[in-house]
């Protein structure tokens, strides 16, 4: 595997433990290193790091509290 892409892997604790958990990646990586991309965009769409999940998720916890403090009036 290309070693920039091993730093990469190596820096982030999250994609390294996709990675792990999905070692079809290391393959994939040995043979198309430029596939890293891919790869981070998985990891982010499957541990919702992305910025809509993080707008949605805030926008839940908005709602939630809102229903709450209607019930309490």
């Amino acid at each position: 595997m290309n070693l920039n892409v091993q730093f990469k892997i190596n820096n982030d604790y999250n994609l390294k433990r996709y990675v792990r958990e999905n070692s079809y990646w290391y393959k994939n990586l040995n043979r198309n290193p430029e596939r890293i991309d891919e790869l981070i965009e998985e990891m982010k769409e499957k541990y919702k790091l992305r910025l809509s999940d993080r707008i949605e998720d805030v926008a839940t916890k908005i709602s939630i509290m809102n229903k709450i403090l209607n019930i309490l009036k």
